[in-house]
This record gives structure tokens, C-alpha cells and sequence, in this order.
């Protein structure tokens, strides 16, 4: 996870990345070949450490989660042909990649809140910029779906562009994924639309401003397991 949101945080390393369900393939491929019978702050700054904590937790649950089902398909698999095999390994190989990609994000700064991954920048650009930086990293400006999601923004204290604009149609707001405004969190007689405020950020409430304000940012990154 190296460092978590904040260039102040604590890096974390790929050290626990040399996974024990190596063993697990190893005895998966000696299965196959005959050689062993068969398949088997302030406050603030105190959540973002919390944040921190929670996230290297996760790890360790998905690790522990994926170290107990490679034993179980190892174990307690009834096939016994090479096709069963071969499935068996690809599937370790794909679990062992995402938990390095997991690891991957972390080293970047991300921070996990279920489901997704979020990236929250240390400079301001415009709303254009901004959404070119997320598109960079794989992700896209974040799309509000929650109030859970939205009380997890306002963790970071910082005014930040989010995904939502109404350039396309003055006055209908559409997220960058295309989907529309459903749900909204705007501050008091917002959006106003005064000069031409055409982008959303977010703090505590969301407020329309020029899109090419400078502010911070945030991505999200979509990531399933």
C-alpha cells in the first residue's frame, strides 16, 4: 500500500506479496504430473490513518480468503483429468494477479472503500485536466452512488472536482459514465449556474462552478473480486 492518500502516511511494502498459495500451485502442478496421486489530524487526520488500516486489513482477508480456497480446490476436487488441472492453476494465476494489482494501486496512493478504489490528487487542475489525469490511471472522475460514498469525499476535507457536468444539456446533470443524476447531495440553492458553472465539485455538499476552476481531484476505479 505504500503511500495511502496522504505523502505523510507510512509506505507499505510488496514484502507480504510473496503469497503462500505459491506452495498451493506447486502442489497443484505436482498433482497433475502423476507424481502424487491426482488433483485435489485532527480528527480528519485520524480517520485517513483508519482508512489506512482498513484497507491493509482487506488485504490480508483477501489473502487469507484466497490462500483457504486454493486448499479447498486442491483438497476437496473429486476430477481428476487434465483439463480439471489446468483450470484449477489458471484460476490460482488470476487470483495471484489481482491481489498484485491490489498491491499495485496501494503503491500509487489509492484508497479502497468498497466496491471501488479512489485516487485523491495533492495538486488543482481545471475539471478537464483533471478528468485527463483519471483517464491516465485507468479510472475516471468518481461517480457518486451512495450517501456512504459521499460521506467517504468529505473524509479528505479538500474541495474536489467529481464527476458529474451538464455542458452537454444546460441544466441536466450526467455523471462521466452516462448515466444520469439520481441521487444528489448540491449545497444550499445549488447548482445556481452563475458564469456559466458547468461542472460539479464536492466538499461537504456539491457546489456547480466554472470548469476551469482549478481544484483538486478525485478518481475512481472500479474494481471486482
Amino acid at each position: 500500500m505504500v503511500r495511502f492518500v496522504h505523502k505523510e502516511q507510512p509506505e507499505i511494502t510488496m514484502d507480504y506479496v510473496n503469497m503462500p498459495e505459491e506452495s498451493a500451485r506447486k502442489d497443484a502442478l505436482k498433482r497433475c504430473s502423476g507424481e502424487d496421486g491426482g488433483v485435489t489530524a485532527a480528527a480528519p487526520e485520524k480517520k485517513l490513518y483508519r482508512l489506512v488500516a482498513v484497507s491493509f486489513g482487506l488485504l490480508c482477508v483477501l489473502q487469507a480468503a484466497l490462500n483457504i480456497s486454493l486448499r479447498l480446490a486442491l483438497y476437496s476436487s473429486q476430477s481428476k483429468t487434465p483439463e480439471a488441472c489446468k483450470n484449477l492453476i489458471e484460476e490460482t494465476d488470476k487470483l495471484k494477479e489481482k491481489l498484485i494489482n491490489f498491491n499495485h494501486l496501494f503503491q500509487q496512493g489509492w484508497v479502497y472503500f468498497h466496491p471501488s478504489f479512489y485516487y485523491i490528487s495533492s495538486t488543482k487542475k481545471s475539471w478537464n485536466d483533471s478528468r485527463e489525469d483519471c483517464l491516465q490511471r485507468g479510472a475516471d472522475l468518481i461517480v457518486i452512488n451512495s450517501k456512504e460514498e459521499q460521506d467517504f469525499t468529505r473524509k479528505f476535507n479538500k474541495v474536489m472536482w467529481i464527476g458529474l457536468t451538464d455542458r452537454e444539456t444546460k441544466g441536466m446533470w450526467i455523471w462521466v459514465d452516462g448515466t444520469p443524476l439520481d441521487k444528489s447531495y448540491w449545497g444550499w440553492f445549488e447548482p445556481n449556474n452563475r458564469g456559466n458553472e458547468d461542472c460539479a465539485e464536492s466538499k461537504n455538499s456539491w457546489n456547480d462552478e466554472s470548469c476551469n476552476s482549478k481544484r483538486y481531484w478525485i478518481c475512481e476505479s472500479k474494481w471486482a473480486y
